[in-house]
């Protein structure tokens, strides 16, 4: 038998393994009112009934402090139109930047939560903090889903990956949207 050529793969980046994965823009914000914005590409859904999701985020951020306070949040879905916000909201601080002034970003009222929905997104998800699991150098919040909602021209039971060009992080500074044909392979009996 062959043997099979690999890489090492470093631990630190062993992660990337999995990308590209959907990258969001979750809001927050504070007791205050005071709201903010974090890029991230680590969350997934983990229950439907009840409907959970979890994001993971290092405790040092800004919108780690505020979820903690107010028990909240907003998954955001944005698009490849907003490729330089959604990198812009990663890489800059909401201790030293309001996210929304610097990026033009429209923030609206949430149905169910105090935490805004950023308008320009195609997708929101209003969710409550469920838990709270230390994990290493970051926290995972499982949320519960209180309310979602779409543009109902992207998406409907499915995204229409052809109008939505959603943005999937591939690592670092890179970025890749779905652009491919759809394959529904037939199930084996």
């Amino acid at each position: 038998m062959e043997k099979k050529k690999t890489n090492q793969i470093g631990l630190s980046t062993a992660s990337r393994l999995l990308h590209p994965k959907l990258t969001v823009l979750l809001t927050c914000a504070d007791k205050t009112g005071k709201a903010n914005i974090i890029t991230l590409a680590w969350t997934m859904p983990v229950s439907m009934n009840p409907p959970l999701l979890a994001v993971s985020i290092a405790p040092r951020r800004l919108s780690h402090k505020m979820i903690e306070e107010t028990k909240e949040f907003v998954i955001n879905i944005p698009t490849m139109n907003l490729v330089k916000e959604t990198l812009f909201c990663g890489r800059k601080s909401g201790r030293d930047y309001d996210k929304f002034k610097e990026t033009k970003l429209t923030p609206m009222s949430a149905k169910t939560v105090k935490a805004p929905i950023i308008k320009e997104c195609v997708a929101h998800l209003e969710c409550k903090l469920s838990q709270q699991i230390p994990a290493g150098d970051h926290t995972i919040f499982l949320g519960e889903i209180q309310a979602a909602y779409a543009d109902e021209n992207v998406f409907t039971e499915k995204y229409d990956l052809e109008k939505s060009k959603l943005i999937f992080h591939l690592g670092g500074n890179e970025f890749v949207t779905l652009d491919t044909e759809i394959i529904s392979p037939p199930l084996s009996t």
